[in-house]
């Protein structure tokens, strides 16, 4: 309660003075394609209300070490993005876009996601926020020592995995699915505690994966989603031309991040093979065989799933 009546009373004195500033935290590093999008922004709100909102944003996570869900339901921070399915705690929807080989493009993800979008907006509700944008990441695929070209290729692996679909992915699959924090991946895989990783391109790139691993697999596992949201006390505190202006900002750095991210899976893609990366696209053996098992996983996830969740595939394969 005490906490609550601090963010309440902080919120006012910012309305007092005709302005509201706000701290949003970024998850990754200042470099990384989903940190620049939030800094876009931020300075897009800030021209779309006249600089009446001033939005700061903190890389590397600078402002939140938990659960980003819980940290902007009780007003730690404004404004974070998270990575969805790492969230699905928060709600069984969030794992949607991690499921895997649901989309198979771009364009399957964006369906995808605008499907989805309603449910994501009702779970952030239930978390005491908005959905403000969501961007997917690149297509994640398969980092190794080895080529991967049949599903005998998974016995041994010791895989850095996401969220709880692509840890029961990678153990069906006959690996052994490792749960660990990103800053500890590059040197776990040193060390060996880990042999392998599913992630995307641009993870990769910007976790100079060469160094320590020879080949990338793009079997097109998922294309997990990455979202923004503020918290709804600090929400209601703008006044309507503040929120319009927020939301517009939300909508047109959402189409350009969506367009930017093709062309980071695109330059990820050249730098991993530049610097002696094997990338490879997977075989239709391979293919077939990882969809038997997603197959699989899909039937589970959906086993129990609610009316609205079945509703979204339903309308996705229609």
């Amino acid at each position: 309660m005490l906490k609550q009546s601090l963010l309440i009373t902080g919120l006012a004195a910012s309305l007092l003075a005709g302005n509201i500033k706000m701290d949003l935290n970024a998850k990754y590093g200042a470099n990384n394609f989903h940190t620049k999008g939030a800094e876009k922004f931020a300075t897009l709100v800030n021209d779309y209300s006249k600089g009446s909102v001033d939005i700061t944003v903190h890389a590397g996570s600078s402002l939140i070490k938990g659960n980003p869900l819980k940290a902007v339901k009780d007003g730690t921070v404004a404004m974070t993005d998270m990575f969805i399915p790492f969230t699905s705690g928060g709600g069984k929807v969030f794992g949607i876009s991690a499921l895997p080989f649901i989309a198979q493009s771009y364009d399957d993800a964006y369906r995808l996601y605008q499907i989805s979008k309603p449910a994501y907006e009702k779970t952030a509700k239930k978390w005491n926020q908005k959905l403000l944008y969501s961007v997917t990441w690149p297509p994640s695929g398969f980092y190794s020592n080895k080529s991967m070209t049949s599903i005998s290729d998974f016995k041994g692996a010791k895989t850095r995995t996401y969220d709880k679909n692509s840890a029961a992915f990678v153990n069906q699959a006959g690996g052994n699915a490792v749960a660990l924090p990103w800053g500890e991946v590059y040197s776990s895989l040193r060390t060996g505690m880990v042999n392998s990783v599913i992630t995307s391109s641009a993870s990769g790139k910007d976790g100079k994966f060469w160094e320590v691993l020879s080949n990338y697999t793009k079997i097109n596992y998922a294309y997990p989603l990455q979202a923004v949201t503020i918290n709804l006390d600090y929400w209601k505190s703008l006044t309507k031309e503040q929120q319009t202006a927020m939301l517009k900002a939300a909508s047109e750095i959402e189409k350009i991040q969506w367009a930017i991210s093709k062309e980071e899976n695109k330059i990820a893609l050249e730098t991993l093979s530049k610097n002696g990366m094997s990338v490879t696209e997977a075989s239709p053996e391979l293919k077939s065989e990882l969809d038997k098992i997603a197959d699989d996983l899909l039937e589970k996830y959906l086993d129990g799933a609610n009316s609205q969740i079945k509703n979204i595939f339903k309308e996705y394969r229609k």
